[in-house]
Formats: structure tokens, C-alpha cells, sequence
């Protein structure tokens, strides 16, 4: 009798992740995926001044991205087009895992931050957000006269 290792296939462990990712955003507060045809990763990092959200877009121009911030929630929303023919020749897909079409992302943000002082910047198809935490109040000593 032997032992073989186990080792799952590459399509089968990406078949899992997917379905992995899928189940775990499911109810999750911050996405709306009944509106949208696919939903980007967002790395979200909080630093001692900031908030940064990192949202992976490949494909989609940053500029044609709409990020609207309202009641303390802010929205991304954008579509990712499928890629034209070259020259005006047909072309046949062999394989297809970029999903196109709308996409749709919400983010319920703390009352500590700095609305007014949101940036977004694009670049190598990852969409980075910084969102500014408001300054503390510093505690002030008060004379009495």
C-alpha cells in the first residue's frame, strides 16, 4: 500500500475560490450585486490618517468610473465593455474569464472622516481611493480666572 498526495487541479482550485468569494460576499452590506453583471476586488487598508481602498478595474477607464459619496455611503459604479474587433476583422473567443458589463460596489464610511478631502486616482488598472480621517479634537487645558 502507498500514499499519494493529493493535488487539486488549477481549474478546479479557481473554480472554489470563485465560489468561495461568491458565497462570502453574500449579504454583505457593502455590495449591491442585483445591479451589477460582476463585482471588482477592493483591498480597503486604515492608516492612522486615512482609509485607502485599492479597486482592482483592469480594462475599465478610471475616468468613466462614478464614485458618488451620499448619507455617509459611497458608491462606485462603472461598466467594463467587451473588446472590439482589430482592423474590423471578426474575431472568435476561445476563452472567456474577464466578466464585462456593469459593476457596483457600496461602502457604509465612519462619521470620522473628511468628506470634502476624498481623492481617487487611477493607474495600471487599480482605482485607489483615499478617504481622510477627520483631525482629533486635542484636549486643551482651560485657565480659570
Amino acid at each position: 500500500m502507498s500514499i499519494i498526495q493529493y493535488r487539486e487541479s488549477v481549474p478546479f482550485t479557481q473554480l472554489r475560490d470563485e465560489i468561495n468569494r461568491l458565497f462570502s460576499t453574500v449579504g454583505d452590506a457593502d455590495t449591491s450585486g442585483a445591479t451589477a453583471s460582476w463585482v471588482p476586488s477592493v483591498d480597503i487598508n486604515e492608516y492612522q490618517d486615512r482609509f485607502e481602498l485599492s479597486v482592482d478595474l483592469p480594462g475599465v477607464n478610471p475616468e468613466m468610473v462614478e464614485i458618488e459619496l451620499a448619507n455617509g455611503v459611497l458608491t462606485l459604479s462603472g461598466e467594463r465593455r467587451n473588446e472590439k474587433a482589430v482592423d474590423g476583422k471578426e474575431r472568435s473567443a476561445t476563452r472567456i474569464e474577464r466578466a464585462t458589463g456593469r459593476f457596483h460596489r457600496r461602502f457604509i464610511l465612519p462619521d470620522s472622516i473628511d468628506t470634502e478631502q476624498i481623492q481617487a486616482t487611477g493607474r495600471n488598472g487599480v482605482l485607489e481611493i483615499s478617504i481622510p480621517k477627520q483631525p482629533k479634537a486635542q484636549p486643551r487645558r482651560i485657565k480659570v480666572i
